[in-house]
């Protein structure tokens, strides 16, 4: 048991001088992360109470329906980020293009952050977990200027931090700053996110694998040939269908996500910069693996545009390491 409640602001505060030449910009960065976090949570939470629920009427750059509740909690990460003074700019699976901020009382902002307001947020009419993903990155565009594309286009080794909201039975935001994975349970009694789930840690293997099976003749034979191993061995299939709810399952009891590419989308359909990177990022921190289907580390690929889609196979490091060998065995020789 912990002594005492700990909150979000007091362990990033706490934590400031385990960054490189902390200076308090990535603290404060983090602390508007989930003060956004508070506001979009309670907002999903009456959305059924309120005319946000359902879809919007049109579609976004990717031709995925627009919700409502999507609009309002890009919006609102929008606002907290530019209010912010910490950040330069920012990129969101809303958005066709970056959206550069103007400095805030002409501080120079260092950090860019590329989100996903809601993951998963088909679910919200069905009242299914949904959740935010963030990730953040120092600009190497010159501090004086406005931010580049090129801040964004940075390989998934270069973030700084990254993490996720999970708005569930409870609202759970877990983060790394690449010093271990930390998870914050939100205490709407209090109106605080507090520490529940230190230095988290993924099993080494677990008895579930997440993959939407009903795309199964759709995937690739060594695909197909894993899935089937899995299932001769009697996992457990859980798919929710909001990556950060099936993966903060596996995260948390082991397993093994999948994304692989389709005839439908043959590059995967998952965004690489807004799902891909940060999700990998954290669950390498957390002691797992994250590859795409070519059997290359997520966090290593070269990112040649915004939006760029990617296959994904993460989770427990020996269930991810079984399935390289089937891909690998059963892949057609090149």
């Amino acid at each position: 048991m912990m002594d005492r409640i700990i909150t979000l602001d007091e362990f990033i505060i706490h934590n400031q001088q385990e960054y490189d030449s902390a200076t308090g910009e990535l603290t404060g960065l983090l602390r508007d992360i989930g003060v956004a976090a508070k506001i979009v949570n309670r907002e999903v939470n009456k959305a059924g109470l309120v005319n946000i629920l359902g879809v919007e009427g049109s579609e976004n750059l990717h031709g995925d329906l627009v919700q409502k509740l999507d609009i309002f909690a890009n919006e609102k990460m929008v606002d907290c980020l530019k209010n912010s003074g910490e950040c330069c700019g920012i990129a969101s699976e809303e958005f066709e293009d970056i959206l550069p901020f103007k400095s805030v009382a002409n501080k120079a902002a260092k950090y860019i952050v590329l989100f996903d307001p809601l993951d998963g947020s088909s679910n919200i009419d069905v009242n299914v977990s949904v959740g935010t993903i963030f990730s953040i990155y120092k600009r190497i565009s010159p501090m004086d200027e406005v931010c580049q594309l090129s801040d964004f286009l940075q390989k998934g080794t270069e973030q700084v931090a990254a993490g996720y909201v999970l708005y569930g039975t409870s609202t759970i935001l877990v983060y790394t700053t690449g010093k271990g994975v930390n998870g914050f349970t939100l205490d709407p009694s209090i109106g605080e996110f507090c520490l529940s789930h230190r230095d988290i840690k993924i099993p080494d293997s677990g008895l579930f694998y997440s993959v939407n099976q009903g795309y199964y003749l759709k995937f690739d034979l060594e695909m197909r040939r894993y899935i089937d191993h899995c299932s001769d061995n009697n996992l457990g299939l859980r798919y929710i269908g909001s990556m950060v709810s099936d993966v903060h399952r596996i995260l948390l009891q082991g397993g093994i996500f999948l994304y692989p590419n389709t005839r439908k989308y043959p590059l995967g359909k998952l965004r690489l910069q807004y799902e891909c990177n940060p999700m990998s990022y954290i669950v390498e921190q957390a002691g797992g693996k994250a590859l795409n289907t070519a059997m290359k580390r997520i966090l290593e690929v070269d990112p040649k545009e915004i939006h760029q889609r990617s296959t994904i196979a993460l989770g427990s490091p020996l269930m991810v390491d079984e399935m390289k060998k089937f891909v690998e065995k059963y892949s057609p020789p090149i």
